[in-house]
């Protein structure tokens, strides 16, 4: 069959290309005619704009001409004589890229999607995926721990709500006023602007009562911000890396060890591939009980949106066709502070825009 797929062709060159699908499914395979896709502001502007080298590098994961996106809802069109995750006629989510059909065999990641979940919402959920991975490998056995969370966007704010609806005192920080005020409204009552530690300390004082974070999350991917981000960071405290850094940085890693040995700090990293996509019943990755899978985590992120404790609507800010795939990154890349989340319809035609 024949299906439109964006692909990203070179720097800052993308395009909504005709390709063709097998539709032999086997006993396994799953068809689903894509409804939302939501485009994931860090990866793909990283992909996008050539800051990660690897879209250069033949046989990479991202290598131009390379299928852009990675969360995708859709009705399964559908399904192999041996699928039992899905049935014809549901809503699913998947990694699925920015195309207008996908398929998948039973054993990717396929998550059934809730009824009366709006498609464009349980699209855009997939950033809490990521942003709760940071709830998913954090230590979290002190009551009310403090929770810094360096970077409001969108993966940095759905890390805030994720740790706030499990009673954490959260503070988030960033520099972009909207990025806050988009903060408050999802219920992350306490935010701070920024600037150098000793203000950020000052801030935590006076909002919390303490100077340094229990738990504090990186979701900015700037090694920068990740070096202030240990100095605020309590003794035999945690810091988690959820963003991805990317640019090369020049520093003191004597005074960074030194700071983590002294002070009995973890650092650990969140990125959810290394969850594993199933619940498991042994011992997994040497750790019991096993991590949180990933289909876990999903169903509970779908479960908050329902009950009403996860904001996903207010960070959508642009529901566009997929023809309008150019400027939806242009306009992600030049006006964070008014492109906080895009949506691509499927559904519509080419050349409509409806915001909100």
């Amino acid at each position: 069959m024949q299906i439109k797929q964006v692909v990203m062709v070179a720097k800052r060159r993308v395009e909504l290309q005709t390709a063709t699908l097998d539709e032999d499914l086997g006993a396994d395979g799953i068809l689903i005619r894509t409804e939302r896709t939501f485009i994931s502001a860090g990866t793909e502007l990283a992909n996008y704009t050539a800051k990660e080298p690897a879209v250069y590098q033949k046989g990479a994961w991202c290598a131009y001409p390379w299928r852009a996106g990675y969360a995708n809802v859709g009705v399964v069109e559908a399904v192999g004589s041996a699928v039992t995750r899905v049935t014809k006629g549901q809503r699913a989510f998947t990694y699925g890229a920015h195309a207008s059909h996908v398929k998948f065999s039973q054993n990717d990641f396929v998550v059934a999607v809730p009824d009366g979940l709006d498609p464009a919402v349980a699209a855009a959920s997939r950033m809490a995926g990521i942003a709760t991975s940071a709830m998913a490998i954090a230590d979290r056995a002190m009551h009310q721990p403090v929770v810094l969370v360096l970077g409001l966007g969108i993966v940095g704010n759905l890390a805030a709500q994720s740790f706030r609806i499990l009673g954490g005192r959260v503070v988030g920080v960033d520099p972009i006023a909207s990025r806050r005020q988009v903060a408050e409204r999802c219920g992350i009552s306490r935010t701070l602007p920024g600037g150098d530690t000793a203000d950020i300390k000052q801030g935590l004082k006076r909002l919390v009562g303490v100077g340094q974070a229990d738990i504090c999350i990186d979701a900015s991917g700037l090694t920068p911000v990740v070096m202030q981000a240990l100095a605020l960071t309590a003794n035999v405290g945690q810091l988690i890396l959820l963003g991805s850094p990317r640019a090369p940085f020049e520093g003191n890693l004597t005074a960074a060890f030194s700071e983590i040995h002294l002070r009995n700090v973890t650092v650990r990293g969140a990125l959810e591939y290394f969850l594993p996509a199933y619940p498991v019943q042994s011992i997994w990755g040497g750790r019991t009980p096993p991590l949180l899978s990933l289909w876990e985590k999903q169903n509970i992120i779908f479960d908050w949106i329902l009950d009403g404790r996860m904001a996903i609507e207010p960070l959508i800010s642009h529901r566009l066709a997929p023809e309008n795939i150019a400027d939806a990154y242009e306009g992600l890349l030049a006006s964070p502070e008014a492109f906080t989340g895009v949506v691509l319809d499927w559904d519509r035609g080419c050349g409509q825009e409806k915001r909100g």
